[in-house]
């Protein structure tokens, strides 16, 4: 905790030393923004680790097959379609802050839960299947009241900035993080370095809790919880946008777990990386996203958020195909790190054009049910995703599994940019009635 608040204090002084050289309508001189940003910084700083050290754990520490690694992000990704859909109409009904603040402490908690049970030799895959729900269930919950709480702190016309800055904040942590995310595995060990992502959690929570927002709660009348439910799902399918969205970022999400599941154990198994080289190799992720936070903004003013949409599809499915024809040698390992590079500029642009497209059509009313909806509607390819991507590279090959993905992100981007919806919406939309 002191590390963590440390770090913390390091952030906020550079922050303000920097505040007298930044425009004066910056959204980096609002204090509640100040403290999102931060607490993305640091959040995202130790996901780093975590998203090394989790799957390691279960290469290196548990020997999983790519079928236990495909039931693992099966885990992790049910409580999505489980429950997003009653999530959002509870979220419509509760203060959003308090929602965030709670599912970060829980987080950091079942994190902390996986060194303890290394220690005590009790770990097991069956363990961190557990593990993925929970850490699931948050990002569920507490996930979308973060991207509600944002849209209560920046006006909507500022949303693509706010999410652009967002993804700037998580490119320093994706540059610098993975490097010391290796050198940590590699020193103490993948479950034990997890723990220092729950250290820099709790950090991110005392941020959070300084933030100071007026919270509207929609009355609820005379409807009840299943009503509400349906007045979500019944927005999205009457609001084409959204729908034609959910659709398209749907099967991208399909195609990326495909990937996602079995690109550990290509690095591992068939590129012969250490997990510190392999944490290396993440910086390309930093950099992609620095790329698409940078550009990305000029880019979707200029050609418009729909069809900047459409390119992160397909940059993306270059790096998956890429790193499925690369050879077991120093060229092979700068592939994984392009691939990488590729994955997060792509997503990043995907998702700040996303974001932005559906929060800016939604009423403030229904956003907690939209955003539920719609996280629910894009993940329901994702286990099946996993899944077959394990199985795939169990049955066939690891490099089949990611021929497959890259492969069907290319011909989802080439469908997608015949769709005049995506390709004519060439600026943020107003409020749908």
């Amino acid at each position: 905790m002191q590390l963590a608040l440390s770090w913390f204090e390091r952030i906020r002084n550079v922050m303000r030393a920097r505040l007298p050289s930044l425009p004066a309508n910056d959204l980096l001189r609002d204090q509640n923004y100040r403290r999102i940003f931060a607490s993305v910084v640091i959040t995202h700083f130790g996901a780093q680790i975590t998203m090394l050290a989790l799957p390691l754990t279960a290469v290196t520490v548990l020997n999983a097959t790519p079928t236990q690694m495909g039931f693992l992000m099966a885990f992790e990704i049910a409580p999505f379609v489980l429950l997003s859909l009653p999530a959002g109409v509870w979220l419509d009904r509760v203060k959003k802050l308090p929602v965030y603040v709670a599912g970060e402490l829980v987080f950091a908690v079942a994190l902390l839960t996986v060194p303890i049970a290394a220690w005590t030799n009790v770990l097991s895959m069956t363990w961190l299947y557990v593990i993925g729900f929970i850490l699931g269930t948050v990002h569920v919950v507490a996930g979308s009241a973060a991207q509600i709480v944002l849209t209560q702190i920046v006006s909507r016309e500022r949303l693509v900035e706010a999410h652009s800055k967002n993804a700037l904040a998580v490119s320093g942590s994706e540059i610098a993080g993975p490097g010391i995310a290796g050198a940590l595995i590699k020193i103490m060990g993948a479950p034990i370095a997890i723990a220092f992502d729950a250290i820099l959690i709790f950090g991110a929570v005392v941020l959070l809790r300084g933030i100071r927002v007026e919270e509207t709660i929609a009355p609820r009348g005379n409807a009840n919880f299943w009503s509400q439910l349906k007045d979500g799902v019944r927005f999205v399918a009457r609001t084409k946008l959204l729908w034609t969205m959910a659709l398209f970022v749907g099967l991208w999400q399909m195609f990326h777990h495909m990937a996602a599941v079995v690109q550990i154990l290509v690095a591992s198994r068939e590129l012969g990386m250490s997990a510190q080289t392999i944490g290396l190799c993440y910086v390309g992720m930093g950099v992609g996203t620095i790329a698409a936070s940078v550009y990305g903004k000029r880019v979707s003013e200029r050609f418009g958020p729909g069809p900047t949409l459409v390119v992160g599809f397909g940059v993306s499915g270059i790096g998956w195909l890429a790193l499925s024809l690369a050879p077991a040698n120093t060229f092979g390992m700068l592939l994984f790190g392009f691939m990488l590079t590729c994955f997060s500029a792509g997503a990043t642009v995907l998702f700040v054009n996303f974001l932005s497209l559906r929060q800016s059509v939604t009423p403030e009313w229904l956003l907690g049910r939209m955003t539920s909806t719609m996280r629910w509607l894009i993940l329901i390819g994702a286990g099946p995703g996993a899944l077959i991507g394990g199985y795939v590279g169990e049955h066939v090959g690891l490099r089949a599994s990611l021929a497959l993905a890259g492969g069907g992100a290319l011909v989802l981007t080439l469908i997608a940019s015949r769709n005049l919806l995506l390709m004519n919406t060439r600026a943020l939309p107003k409020p749908a009635e």
